[in-house]
């Protein structure tokens, strides 16, 4: 007589033969049938095994009570791609058009605007921009916590729309009043919209998470693009004021807009809006901070520095804005194939693989890079994989800490990466005038893109063993876990000691991860 299971969970297996009995594809379908077996709040189901024919049959009992309820599962699309053509539109007005900053650093540069100011003072107004927007976090945290998101974007609106007026009245004289608009100021008001938005796309999705979060990450590239073109044009033809009075209008237009549109569903899923400090006790987190702390080490660099090493090896101001404009056109172009494969192959599989794609670009083509035609080659394919950081944090920081706990990761993750964001730039730069070239600077970021491809190695040596783990306490091949079983934080919790402890074993093993 076969011997009866009482009050134990189906396994991966067993859902994916009951969902073939019923029709459809079990891929498809098995990750809301997992949820709704964990996750719906009045009954729960428990298997039994017929000890004459081994078939299934139901029981229900009660679940625990409502505090400890996880939420409905996400609805993986539907309202959700507004949501994320709104998300890739504010970082378009945003990370786009700072990333046009190298257009104007090399005007400051080639027409010394503020006279008397250095190579240093000029790279520290990018630098603070984006570090301040990454020092805002824990503001911008408790803003959503206690306002909401839309209160948090209004505030971060006002305050963008704000630096670039004042930074159309900055006096040439006094390089402390461009510091003040177009790098603390503009900053502030882009990490306000920043972080109320990021972790908006995440909430929608499930197997589609990292293609929408590719296409929200896509559009601070093709927001570089337009910007990168349209900010050299109006420079050379109304002047640098007026430049920074017409990107005003556009960007709080625009902003406004898709602030109005956008829904998060930070209520519904419970999210924890704090700064949980005890995450940095997690090996496999500082692995993740890691990868955020090198990787913009040699980004910052990228979309900074470009348009400057044009003029360095005799472009015109012309092509070096176009330069800028092609690498922000990689961006775009890349991430959302980025967010995609990394759905097929692996959210943490992905990010490694193109990270070390970065580093590798940089090295036989960047280097050699010594005429327009070469430099415009590397401007576009190094592009497409540069901000691969941007395109998988958040899905990444999922898998690492799972969805609950993705803003309190994110929050974190934004505080770390503060300082090479602030001082990469500066530190590129100061190795390019010490040695009189590029090269330096150029090894730099090939080198910071290969620590950073390390982190995500390890890391993904810890979530194979994790999910092997997971397998285990439910009784299952490896391979029938996927990724977004690993997410309910049943197993998936109780699990990840066992990646901390073997996570420098085995780094080739292929698995989708």
């Amino acid at each position: 007589m076969a011997r009866t299971r009482s009050r134990v969970e189906p396994t991966v297996r067993d859902t994916a033969q009951l969902l073939r009995q019923k029709g459809g594809d079990p891929l498809d379908r098995i990750h809301s049938s997992i949820a709704q077996r964990h996750w719906y709040p009045r009954k729960r189901q428990t298997w039994l095994r017929s000890p004459h024919n081994g078939t299934h049959k139901d029981s229900t009992d009660q679940m625990p009570s409502p505090s400890e309820e996880a939420p409905p599962p996400p609805p993986n699309g539907g309202y959700g791609w507004v949501c994320t053509l709104c998300v890739a539109l504010i970082n378009a007005n945003t990370w786009g058009l700072n990333s046009s900053y190298g257009v104007f650093l090399a005007h400051y540069l080639s027409n010394d605007t503020f006279p008397g100011a250095t190579y240093l003072e000029y790279a520290f107004v990018g630098g603070l921009s984006i570090s301040c927007a990454m020092l805002v976090s824990p503001l911008a945290t408790l803003s959503i916590r206690y306002y909401g998101s839309h209160v948090t974007l209004s505030i971060g609106i006002v305050l963008e729309t704000a630096s670039l007026m004042a930074a159309s009245f900055a006096d040439k004289r006094q390089i402390w009043q461009l510091f003040l608009s177009q790098g603390i100021c503009f900053g502030f008001g882009m990490g306000l919209l920043f972080v109320a938005s990021v972790g908006i796309p995440p909430q929608w999705f499930t197997t589609k998470r990292s293609l929408a979060n590719g296409i929200s990450s896509s559009g601070s590239g093709f927001g570089g693009l337009v910007y990168s073109l349209a900010a050299g044009a109006m420079i050379r033809s109304i002047g640098l004021p007026w430049c920074f009075r017409v990107l005003a209008i556009l960007c709080f237009t625009v902003n406004t807009v898709c602030t109005i549109f956008i829904r998060d569903r930070n209520k519904i899923i419970g999210s924890r809006h704090l700064l949980d400090l005890s995450l940095f006790k997690r090996p496999e987190f500082l692995l993740f901070g890691g990868y955020g702390f090198f990787s913009m080490l040699g980004y910052i660099v990228l979309i900074f520095s470009l348009a400057d090493y044009a003029n360095r090896i005799g472009l015109t101001a012309s092509q070096a804005s176009v330069i800028s404009a092609i690498f922000n056109l990689g961006q775009g172009l890349g991430r959302p194939p980025i967010g995609y494969f990394s759905d097929s192959i692996g959210r943490i599989t992905m990010a490694g693989l193109t990270t070390s794609l970065c580093a590798l670009f940089t090295f036989v083509i960047w280097i050699f890079a010594k005429s327009y035609g070469v430099l415009i080659l590397y401007a576009l394919v190094g592009g497409t994989v540069a901000g691969t950081f941007w395109a998988t944090a958040a899905p990444v920081a999922v898998e690492v800490v799972g969805l609950r706990d993705l803003p309190a990761a994110l929050n974190l993750e934004w505080l770390v990466i503060v300082l090479p964001c602030t001082f990469s730039q500066p530190i590129a730069l100061q190795i390019a005038s010490s040695t009189g070239g590029y090269l330096g600077t150029q090894l730099f970021v090939a080198v910071m893109y290969m620590a950073a491809a390390l982190c995500v190695l390890l890391l993904r040596r810890w979530k194979v063993d994790q999910l092997n783990e997971t397998a285990r306490r439910e009784n299952d091949r490896p391979n029938s876990i996927s990724m977004a079983d690993s997410e309910l934080e049943a197993n998936g919790d109780m699990a990840r000691p066992a990646g901390r402890r073997t996570q420098w074993k085995e780094f080739w093993k292929w698995r989708k991860i």
